[in-house]
This record gives C-alpha cells, structure tokens and sequence, in this order.
C-alpha cells in the first residue's frame, strides 16, 4: 500500500524543509511581472513560479480563485500547473476552500479529489462551517485516493474569530473541529501521519492554546498561512508551531512571488525564506 498524503507530506518537509510556496497571479503580481492579465499570463507565470519553487518548497499551494476568474481557459491552466507538478515530483495543495451538504459535496469530492481528475491536486482546502460531518465525501474520497484534506480551524483573517473562536457548551468551535480531524486520523489508522489536517494562521498566536486545540494531538498535517505579507513573524512561528515542526507548512506567497518574473531570483527569495522559517521553528 502507498503512502498517505501525511507521510508522503512529512518525507518532502524532511528533503526540503517547512515552506509551502503559495501561487497566487493576482492581477498586481501579473502587472509587476510584466505579463497580461489573460489566460496566456496566468501560463506564463505558474510556469516560471514553478520552475522557481520546485526544488526548494516542500509543497506548493495554488489558489484556485485567481485561476477561475479567467473562465474555463483559466482552468485548463490550473489543471496544466498541477501536471507539471505531478511530473516535476512536487507537492500540490489546491486552496479552494469547498464546503457544502450531501451530493455537492460528493461533487466537490469528485472533481478535487477523485483518482484521475484533472482538477486533482495532493490535497484541498475545505471549509467546515455547514458542519464537520457535511464534510465526510471529501474526506472519504481523500482517503480512498490517497490524498489529504486540509481544514479551516483557526485561519489568519481577523474576521474567523467570530465563528472559530466561539464557544458552544463551553468549547470553542476550533477546538470541535480539530477534535473531529484528530478523530478521523485515529480511525483511519494510516500509521504515522494522519492525512486530514489543519489550516491555523501563524498571527493567532495565543489563541491556539486559548481555544483548548492541541496541534500535535491531530496527528495530522498543519498549513500555517499569514507568514510575512499578512503579519506573521517567525517570533509567532516558533511560540505556535515549535511542537509540529515534522509536519507543519507554512505559505509564502505574495512576499515570494514579489521575487519574480525572474525564476533564479524566485528560487534565491525561497530558499532564504526556507531558511528564515526553519530558523524560527527550530526555537520552539
């Protein structure tokens, strides 16, 4: 039997270290790239972003929505970024945060996470506010593929804390959620590393320890966004994430990216970036 996407996750952080390179062609990365806001730039810039993250980033994360805005053309070169990653040996994690009930859910797994679909990346992004259980098509399908599902607990954006940090009977909404991923990983007893991990910004902070979640009881993967551009600091990185470091990856994407066009000085930026948040791990 293969390896699950958690220990297959953990092998690549042991090769390469904690970054997880976010791709992201925002129109104003396209503009400072010199590259038009089309289809045809949204090629040449997950081409050049790729050839300059593959050997350095443990995994690379494409945000989906930069992609859909261009329509089905926009798609295909989502589709055609995840290949080549695929052929390169590199990690994806599509951040596509889907969430919904019954048969879209299923649709949703489909599309994302079923053996042969192109859209397939190692691992999605998925939102767990209509419920934990309305969730159980993509961790199924995920299980059943080998892939791995990341979940919002505690995410970076000021606003989470309004459902993620509220309490119900007495336990925060985070705490539920990482409680159900540490369950699911302890039932599919995969050995090692569960595949069904967390999304936990690197600026909450205290808020972890404050919310009653236990990082390292998930036994799962944990991808850390808000590190650099977004406030995090390696200060935050080692007080959070000291515990995970085996198996946490934390994103870079537009402070990386601003590196580009040139793919030498985007691999030179990532790999003192590594070497920044290994550092700041490494003193937890």
């Amino acid at each position: 039997m293969s390896p699950g996407f958690g220990s297959r996750l953990m092998a690549s952080i042991t090769r390469r270290g904690n970054l997880c390179a976010g791709i992201d062609p925002h129109p104003s990365l396209l503009e400072d790239w010199g590259l038009p806001d089309s289809p045809e730039g949204l090629q040449e810039f997950s081409d050049r972003a790729l050839e300059g993250v593959a050997d350095v980033a443990a995994i690379i994360k494409p945000q989906s929505a930069f992609y859909e805005r261009h329509g089905s053309r926009g798609i295909a070169v989502l589709e055609a970024l995840l290949e080549n990653a695929r052929s390169a040996g590199v990690l994806t994690i599509l951040d596509a945060k889907r969430g919904d009930i019954g048969s879209t859910m299923d649709a949703y797994a489909q599309a994302y996470l079923a053996e042969g679909s192109p859209s397939a990346p190692d691992a999605l992004t998925i939102s767990p506010y209509l419920g934990f259980g309305s969730l159980r098509p993509a961790v199924d399908m995920a299980m059943a593929s080998g892939r791995g599902v990341f979940v919002l607990c505690l995410t970076s954006n000021p606003e989470g804390v309004e459902v993620q940090q509220a309490e119900i009977d007495g336990v925060s909404v985070a705490r539920q959620i990482a409680n159900r991923a540490a369950e699911v990983n302890r039932k599919a007893g995969e050995g090692g590393i569960g595949s069904v991990g967390l999304v936990v910004g690197v600026t909450v902070a205290s808020v972890v320890a404050d919310a009653g979640v236990d990082l390292e009881a998930i036994n799962g993967p944990i991808l850390v966004p808000g590190f650099g551009a977004q406030g995090g600091d390696t200060g935050l990185l080692a007080e959070v994430f000291g515990g995970v470091t085996d198996r946490a990856v934390v994103s870079s994407a537009r402070q990386l990216l601003g590196a580009g066009p040139d793919s030498v000085a985007l691999r030179s930026h990532a790999e003192a970036t590594r070497d920044l948040i290994s550092r700041g791990l490494s003193t937890g």
